[in-house]
């Protein structure tokens, strides 16, 4: 078992940045692939989308195409921390941003990933 704590959420205005954390524990989450996921506010209804995703080692990002000229994903394998550093945020990025944690080494849907966080609310101002 591994539990996700997501933290960093708020509000922010248009062309602002805001970091992201995640921090897991329990069974080597270091070897996990991890990933941050998003969806709309007020539809809980809605499937998340991807926002990033990082390998174990570090070695390997991906990211959604709304967001891979803006957003950095990177990982503290010694804290066991994941990081989302959003930049140039928009009002479109306003989502509740969950993390996400799997075994396999190189998950980007949402039904590669096992464990997930409660979520943190990002909300963007125009």
């Amino acid at each position: 078992q591994v539990r996700l704590v997501e933290s960093g959420g708020g509000l922010v205005q248009a062309g602002a940045s805001l970091r992201l954390s995640c921090t897991a524990s329990g069974d080597t989450p270091g070897r996990y692939s991890m990933a941050w996921f998003r969806r709309p506010p007020g539809n809980e209804r809605a499937a998340v989308s991807i926002v990033a995703s990082i390998t174990g080692s570090g070695a390997v990002t991906y990211y959604g195409d709304s967001v891979e000229d803006r957003f950095n994903i990177s990982r503290d394998n010694a804290k066991n921390t994941v990081f989302l550093v959003m930049n140039g945020m928009k009002p479109e990025d306003t989502a509740v941003y969950y993390c996400a944690a799997d075994p396999r080494p190189d998950g980007v849907t949402p039904e590669d990933f096992n464990y997930w966080g409660q979520g943190t609310q990002v909300t963007v101002s125009s």
